[in-house]
């Protein structure tokens, strides 16, 4: 059996974002030499990580044929949620007014609410794909309505702010004074995502469903089952997000997370998720998102446009998609 025969001008075009995106980061360091600091990566790893856990997410969806529309909105929501329940007791404009101080403490357990919560609708959207077998397409943009009518309802549109300090400094704070916190948990996510994927049955198993589902379910694995799983840590991981987001902005609101979900399908495409299914990992991802925060800074310090930069992202993310099915054709 022969070697695949590499061919360079294959490899330059289904990386070609990941290319162009290197080219433009040189220029953008040569033009603003402040691009290529300490606190600029600093910034860009701080943005990286919820983002990161988030795609994470969206990922599971991904491999097993599905998607998550929903993402954004539960991250919105769950921002709301904690901000909320997590304003100074002395705050002039506090959401609850005679919600009490319960203690540090009550920072992990509003974290758990809000794992709950986003994990209720996670389940909803497992169990319509699943049971009512409603495309994913679909059934979670039906629950990216639901969730951002929730949220409204909840909050009123009102804008939310007066954190106190045990909330913000799990974004803000360091251990030691020099890692941050934000970096760890994305970390430690990582490397959870990373051992269900590739050293558990359920990661097996979601492999093969979006491989070939008809096979795998013949084969013995519970297919609904596993996709019901799925859809609820996605929504667990989106509840982490925004809970963490929700800390580093100091404040939150409705649109708090709107489009996020685009974000993370195309930041797992150019990391090698596929939107066919079957294909992905959680460094791949880590990848993708990476590059996406990198194009973002890189507008961001050529001065160009913020209407422009919306172009240039939707561009971004046509084009992942393209070369994804490019590579899917390429292999049939």
């Amino acid at each position: 059996m022969t070697a695949k025969k590499f061919n360079i001008v294959d490899f330059l075009i289904n990386n070609g974002i990941i290319m162009v995106l290197i080219i433009l980061a040189i220029v953008t360091g040569i033009l603003q030499p402040t691009f290529f600091s300490t606190g600029n990566a600093n910034n860009i790893a701080l943005n990286v990580a919820p983002r990161f856990i988030i795609a994470c997410g969206v990922s599971g969806c991904l491999i097993t044929k599905g998607t998550d529309l929903s993402a954004g909105r539960m991250v919105g929501l769950s921002a709301c949620i904690a901000g909320t329940l997590l304003q100074k007791p002395d705050y002039s404009g506090k959401f609850w007014e005679n919600l009490p101080d319960f203690g540090i403490w009550w920072v992990l357990v509003v974290l758990l609410i809000c794992i709950a919560v986003c994990g209720i609708f996670g389940c909803i959207n497992g169990l319509v794909v699943s049971f009512l077998q409603v495309p994913a397409f679909i059934g979670t943009l039906g629950m990216q309505l639901i969730v951002y009518g929730v949220c409204l309802v909840y909050t009123d549109a009102t804008p939310i702010g007066g954190y106190r300090a045990a909330y913000t400094e799990v974004a803000k704070g360091k251990l030691f004074g020099m890692i941050p916190y934000l970096f760890i948990i994305a970390l430690v996510v990582g490397i959870v995502m990373w051992f269900i994927y590739n050293k558990t049955p359920h990661g097996k198993y979601m492999y093969a469903i979006g491989g070939n589902e008809q096979a795998a379910e013949v084969s013995g694995v519970n297919t609904k089952r596993t996709k019901i799983v799925i859809y609820i840590t996605a929504a667990a991981l989106y509840a982490l997000g925004g809970f963490l987001v929700g800390a580093k902005s100091g404040g939150s609101s409705v649109n708090m997370g709107q489009g996020w979900e685009l974000e993370a399908i195309a930041a797992c495409t150019i990391g090698g998720v596929s939107v066919n299914g079957g294909i992905g990992r959680v460094s791949g991802v880590l990848i993708g998102v990476l590059v996406f925060e990198i194009l973002k800074t890189c507008l961001q310090y050529l001065g160009v446009d913020t209407n422009y930069q919306y172009i240039a992202q939707g561009i971004v993310i046509v084009v992942a998609i393209a070369l994804d099915i490019r590579k899917y054709i390429a292999k049939k």
